[in-house]
């Protein structure tokens, strides 16, 4: 599956916030996970953005998760993280969009898109919870 460091990291910084009782900022998380703060300061806004968390200002700001982190799907999140569903083939995901137009006669596809449909599946049914327990 293609993963990236932004997968990595936000299911790292996630997982902190479920087990944490307070406010966690982009400076604690950082320091506490060993990851650039500019780097996760990006990947927090977009799970803002992405209403994965909430991020409260101010002096004693941080994050908090939008919702039961029973709720959260692995999925859900490595999307936010990716900015898309993450795809275990570099490949169209429908037949008719192949950019090589082969995509009618490809004996592979097939094959890798049962393939991406389970992995989104497991991930869909893999909670926060699930990973942070």
């Amino acid at each position: 599956m293609l993963l990236t460091k932004k997968s990595e990291y936000a299911l790292l910084a996630l997982i902190s916030i479920a087990k944490s009782e307070e406010l966690k900022n982009v400076d604690v998380l950082s320091r506490e996970l060993n990851i650039p703060k500019s780097f996760l300061a990006k990947i927090m806004q977009n799970l803002a953005k992405n209403d994965i968390v909430v991020s409260h200002r101010g002096v004693n700001g941080g994050f908090v998760l939008k919702k039961p982190y029973d709720e959260i799907t692995i999925l859900e999140i490595t999307t936010v993280a990716e900015e898309k569903i993450p795809s275990v083939f570099e490949c169209s995901p429908s037949v008719s969009s192949c950019p090589s137009d082969i995509g009618m006669v490809c004996g592979l596809w097939p094959v890798l898109n049962n393939l991406q449909t389970r992995i989104n599946g497991f991930l869909e049914g893999l909670t926060l919870k699930d990973i942070a327990s």
